[in-house]
């Protein structure tokens, strides 16, 4: 199955990237801790960038720029005729994002202290904003070089080279771990501020790769003059409902966090923060790799007039969503903060933060499947040339995102944002599948009928063991880094045979789809 070979690629690829997160954010809360640095790090400087990736690499750009680019491809001019209209994109993205990054860098005091409420209930001094605003003010070029990356990267999806693209990230990861291992400094602030440099670093990295693999892949790419033509304005028409549609739980998320710098106390950012990181893992390897993939496969099969395969494709996509977050959700509700314990607990990030940020990564959890079926979902917009419903659907659910954090924040304080989050998310997926069903673009089949229960209750068995088992572990989870990282496999290890066994013992899969998926991959 070709869908499942790609995952494999850029899954694995995006599995790698975020583990190395993983170690960066343990470097991170070893050096900086859980306070007004971390605070304006991870709720400002680096959520901006975030966000961005997020709405405009992996969402808006994504979605708009790949089905337009297949259908260049497919028509006479072939190949040459979808660089030909990368080109002119090009000629009119590159002048925006430099017009745009200069403002933005003009105005980082205003853009702080919207993305952070101004850190109310923190009531950080003059010099504290200030340095929050610098943070932002160094990381904001990271802005236009993603962008640039993912016209890069959208080329190379198209032709089947999703592993380059893939691969990128990793990059930026490596960039932030360097500069946490090697350059932190004397106090937390001086580390903050080395973690900033080291974003836009990442992101020169970044576009330095995917320009390398253009030119390896024979992709050749000019600069042209910047011409309005009727191709670009359907690019930019398309771009901004897009942003919206497949960044609703990005957007979410950065209210989540603006309403927290206002109303919560020292810390509750960076709890929300890592508790965000640890649910992007699964969401990372599953929803980004699925997302990636489903979007030039579907929008090529119905350039072709292959409903049918289409929808087989989406079905199979919503079966591997399901079968790899299900797991990933029971697991974060049962050992939520054993696991933060064994990753972040040392140095200045004590106990009762592992317990804070476990708390949150609980409430998170309980939106994962619905964050990566929004990606697995919306392709069956965008290949059809609609992206004004998802953005229906994802302002809708921002504010019932608003309306949540403002209900659930004074009673469960920061427990309140990422609960509001996952519930908002949920509500934006029921919408995203009852319009493709109801206008006949989506239909359940049998094998997807069959395996939700049965994958549901495979994590259920699973989480209870693993319940069962942590005290085992305990001890091991606050000991050395060899230790921790140690315990950690193991019960990541136990929790994927487990799930693997109760797979079959539910009947969820049997052997025989196994033996048909290996005759299909030897077949490809």
């Amino acid at each position: 199955m070709k869908l499942v070979k790609a995952l494999g690629s850029v899954g694995g690829l995006t599995l790698a990237s975020r583990v190395l997160a993983l170690v960066r954010d343990s470097l991170a809360a070893r050096y900086v801790g859980a306070g007004f640095a971390s605070d304006a790090f991870n709720g400002v400087a680096f959520r901006l960038p975030n966000m961005f990736r997020a709405l405009f690499a992996e969402g808006a750009f994504s979605a708009a720029f790949i089905p337009l680019f297949n259908r260049k491809a497919a028509g006479e001019g072939g190949l040459s005729a979808g660089y030909n209209f990368a080109e002119r994109a090009l000629a009119v993205l590159l002048p925006v994002l430099i017009l745009f990054t200069l403002l933005l860098l003009a105005a980082a005091w205003p853009v702080t202290w919207l993305l952070s409420g101004g850190f109310s209930r923190q009531n950080p001094t003059p010099d504290q904003f200030a340095y929050a605003v610098t943070l932002s003010r160094i990381t904001i070029p990271y802005l236009a070089l993603i962008s640039l990356a993912s016209l890069l990267g959208g080329i190379l999806n198209s032709l089947d080279k999703f592993w380059v693209n893939a691969a990128a990230p990793i990059l930026l990861n490596v960039a932030m771990i360097a500069g946490l291992w090697f350059f932190h400094g004397a106090d937390e602030y001086e580390t903050a501020r080395v973690q900033a440099m080291s974003v836009t670093i990442g992101g020169a990295l970044q576009l330095l790769w995917l320009m390398l693999a253009c030119r390896r892949a024979g992709v050749a790419i000019r600069l042209k003059r910047p011409r309005m033509d009727k191709d670009v304005r359907e690019l930019l028409r398309l771009i901004v409902p897009a942003a919206a549609g497949a960044g609703a739980a990005q957007i979410n998320l950065l209210i989540s966090t603006a309403l927290s710098g206002w109303l919560l106390a020292s810390g509750s950012i960076t709890y929300i923060y890592y508790a965000d990181r640890l649910n992007q893992l699964p969401l990372g390897l599953i929803g980004i790799g699925l997302g990636t993939i489903l979007l030039p496969t579907i929008s090529r099969m119905l350039s072709k007039g292959e409903e049918a395969a289409a929808m087989e494709t989406q079905n199979r996509g919503i079966e591997l969503a399901l079968f790899l977050t299900l797991p990933a959700t029971v697991a974060f509700l049962t050992v939520a903060e054993p696991i933060v314990r064994g990753l972040f607990q040392y140095g200045r990030f004590t106990p009762e933060d592992a317990m804070r940020c476990g708390w949150a990564l609980s409430a998170f959890s309980i939106g994962l499947p619905s964050y990566v079926l929004v990606k697995v979902l919306t392709p069956g917009y965008y290949a059809r040339g609609d992206t004004r419903t998802p953005v229906r659907y994802a302002m809708l659910s921002i504010l019932i995102n608003i309306a949540g954090n403002l209900a659930m924040i004074p009673t469960l304080g920061h427990i309140g944002p990422p609960l509001a989050t996952a519930l908002s998310s949920t509500v934006n997926v029921a919408m995203l599948y009852t319009t493709l069903v109801r206008r006949g673009h989506f239909a359940a089949d049998a094998g997807l009928r069959r395996r939700i229960p049965r994958l549901a209750l495979a994590a259920l068995i699973m989480g209870g063991a693993l319940w069962a088992g942590e005290e085992l572990l305990d001890p091991w989870l606050t000991g050395a880094m060899l230790q921790r990282y140690v315990a950690l496999a193991l019960l990541v290890g136990a929790g994927v045979a487990l799930y693997g066994l109760a797979s079959f013992v539910t009947g969820a899969y049997r052997l025989s789809d196994i033996k048909a998926l290996m005759r299909r991959k030897s077949s490809t």
